[in-house]
C-alpha cells in the first residue's frame, strides 16, 4: 500500500516514471479504491456542487471513457482491432487513468474544506486540465502510441464522456440491479472467467517483467538489459531505456541491437552525432543488422546531418537489397532532391506510394506516413 501511495503522488512531480511504475507495480483494486475514496472525499469536502454518487466516476471510467480511449487508439493510432485491444490493454489503461484522475483530483478533495466555491470552480478546471496532460503520458505508456497520436486522441476524449451523460440514467439504474447479492452472485458464477479475464493483460504484463528483473539481477546477463530497455522504449521512457541498453553494451560490446536502440533513440532526440556513433558501430559488427535496416538508419541519419553524398552511399545500397520499404525510399528521393537530381526523385517518390500502397495490411499503418510524405513531395516537384 505504501508503494501505491508513493505512485500516486508520483504521477504530480514525474509522470512518465509513474505510469512506467504503475504499469509494473500498479494494482486496479487499489486504482479503483483510490477513485472512490477521492470522489467520496469530493462529495464531502464540496457536497453542494458535486452531485454524483461516490461511485460514479469510477462507473462513468470504466464503462465509457476507457473504452471510448481505446476505440479512439485503434482509429486515430491505428493500434489494432478493438477486440484485440480491449483483451489486451483494457486493464492497464483502466489502472493508468484511475490514478490519474484520483491524482488529478486529489488537491481538489484539500481544497473543497477551505476554499469558496469560485475558487473551487477553477481549480477544478485546472485539475481536469492536469488530469488531461496525465492521459497523454498514459497513452503514451500503454499504447507506445506517438505524440500526434496521444494528443489527438486527448483532445477528442470528451466524446466518451458525452456518452456517458446521456446514458446516465440506464447506467444508474443498472447499478441497481448490480447491488443486489443475487445477481452479483449469477454475474461472477457465470462471468466470473470473463471478469478475471480483463485484467490478463496487465498480469501478463507484470509477470513478464518480474521475470526480466530477476534475470537482471545477473551482472554478466546483458539480454535482460536489453529486453528491459525494448519496455521502457515502447513506453517512451527513454531516460530509463538509454540506461538499461548503456547496461546491455557495457556488460557486452557486441551487444550490436542495444547499440542500434541507441542510435535510434538519439536519434529522435535530435542528437545526430551519437546517433551516427552508434550506427556506425552496428556497421561494423554487422552490416546487414535487422535485415539491413541499419543502412537506413544510418542514411537518414546523415541525411538529417546534412550529409547527403554518405547518405546516398548508404541508402542506395538499401533500396537496392530492400526496394518496397516506403521509408527507405523516402529517404532515398530526399537524398537525390537534395542532390539537385529531381527528376531522378521523382520516380524513388513514386516508388515509396507504391510500395505504402501494396504493404500487408497489418503494415500499412506504419507505412502511411512515408506515403504522405513522398505524396507531398513527388507533388511539389511536379508543381
Amino acid at each position: 500500500m505504501a508503494d501505491s501511495i508513493k505512485l500516486l503522488f508520483r504521477l504530480l512531480s514525474q509522470p512518465v516514471a509513474a505510469m512506467s511504475a504503475i504499469l509494473d507495480r500498479g494494482s486496479l483494486l487499489w486504482a479503483s479504491l483510490c477513485v472512490v475514496a477521492t470522489s467520496f472525499g469530493l462529495q464531502s469536502a464540496a457536497s453542494h456542487w458535486v452531485r454524483l454518487p461516490f461511485y460514479g466516476p469510477l462507473l462513468v471510467l470504466a464503462v465509457a471513457y476507457v473504452p471510448g480511449i481505446l476505440l479512439l487508439c485503434g482509429i486515430l493510432g491505428r493500434l489494432g482491432g478493438f477486440v484485440v485491444s480491449f483483451q489486451r490493454d483494457y486493464s492497464p489503461m483502466l489502472t493508468c487513468t484511475a490514478m490519474a484522475w484520483s491524482a488529478a483530483n486529489l488537491p481538489l478533495v484539500i481544497a473543497g474544506f477551505t476554499a469558496p466555491p469560485q475558487v473551487l470552480l477553477v481549480l477544478a478546471g485546472l485539475a481536469y486540465l492536469y488530469f488531461a496532460v496525465l492521459m497523454y503520458f498514459a497513452i503514451r505508456t500503454v499504447f507506445g502510441a506517438g505524440n500526434g497520436a496521444s494528443i489527438a486522441v486527448v483532445c477528442l476524449s470528451w466524446i466518451p464522456l458525452v456518452a456517458a451523460v446521456f446514458l446516465w440514467g440506464p447506467l444508474h439504474f443498472l447499478m441497481g440491479w448490480l447491488a443486489s447479492p443475487f445477481f452479483l452472485f449469477y454475474a461472477w458464477y457465470f462471468l466470473g472467467g470473463e471478469f478475471s479475464g480483463l485484467g490478463a493483460g496487465m498480469r501478463n504484463r507484470q509477470n513478464f517483467r518480474r521475470m526480466l528483473d530477476a534475470a537482471a539481477l545477473n551482472p554478466h546477463d546483458g539480454e535482460a538489459q536489453y529486453q528491459l530497455g525494448l519496455i521502457y522504449q515502447q513506453r517512451r521512457n527513454y531516460t530509463e531505456a538509454i540506461e538499461r541498453f548503456q547496461n546491455a553494451v557495457r556488460i557486452d560490446p557486441t551487444e550490436t541491437d542495444a547499440h542500434y536502440q541507441l542510435g535510434r533513440i538519439a536519434r529522435d532526440q535530435g542528437r545526430i552525432d551519437d546517433a551516427l556513433k552508434e550506427f556506425k558501430l552496428v556497421v561494423q559488427q554487422d552490416p546487414k543488422h535487422n535485415l539491413s535496416e541499419i543502412l537506413r538508419e544510418l542514411g537518414g541519419t546523415y541525411l538529417a546531418a546534412g550529409r547527403l553524398k554518405d547518405a546516398r552511399g548508404q541508402l542506395e545500397v538499401y533500396v537496392e537489397r530492400r526496394p518496397y520499404d516506403p521509408e527507405g525510399l523516402y529517404y532515398y528521393g530526399q537524398v537525390l532532391e537534395g542532390l539537385g537530381h529531381p527528376s531522378e526523385a521523382r520516380p524513388i517518390y513514386a516508388q515509396a506510394v507504391e510500395a505504402a500502397r501494396t504493404a500487408p495490411r497489418y503494415r500499412r499503418p506504419f507505412t502511411a506516413r512515408w506515403s504522405r510524405l513522398a505524396q507531398k513531395s513527388e507533388r511539389k516537384l511536379k508543381g
